[in-house]
């Protein structure tokens, strides 16, 4: 059995295996489009913590771009255009991020 909420036009927004308090009504979990919205939905999770650890990836060849250049193993101008400045959009990005970080009392709490 499947719990599921639905819109005003009957479209899926939720699913569940157990009852929860904004439900609108249930459905077989075999239904073709429960098994629909559930593969959806998974594909998408996956998606999302793929794209999470590209973003973390992206940091690390950063920094190990800038220790093999810091160890004299490649040269900046070795890399490609594009690469260089890419690297440094990200890295001005990132000093300024820094510089509003400071703007912040550390005793405060920031709003979100």
């Amino acid at each position: 059995m499947a719990y599921v909420q639905r819109d005003e036009h009957g479209r899926l927004l939720r699913v569940e295996h157990e009852p929860f308090d904004a439900m609108t009504g249930e459905a077989s979990a075999g239904d073709p489009e429960i098994r629909s919205w559930l593969a959806s939905h998974a594909l998408h999770s996956h998606l999302m913590s793929l794209q999470h650890s590209d973003l973390e990836l992206v940091r690390v060849i950063e920094d190990l771009v800038s220790v093999l250049v810091s160890r004299g193993l490649i040269r900046y101008t070795d890399l490609p255009e594009a690469a260089r400045s890419k690297l440094s959009h990200r890295a001005q990005a990132r000093a300024q991020l820094d510089d509003l970080g400071k703007l912040v009392d550390e005793q405060q709490h920031l709003p979100y």
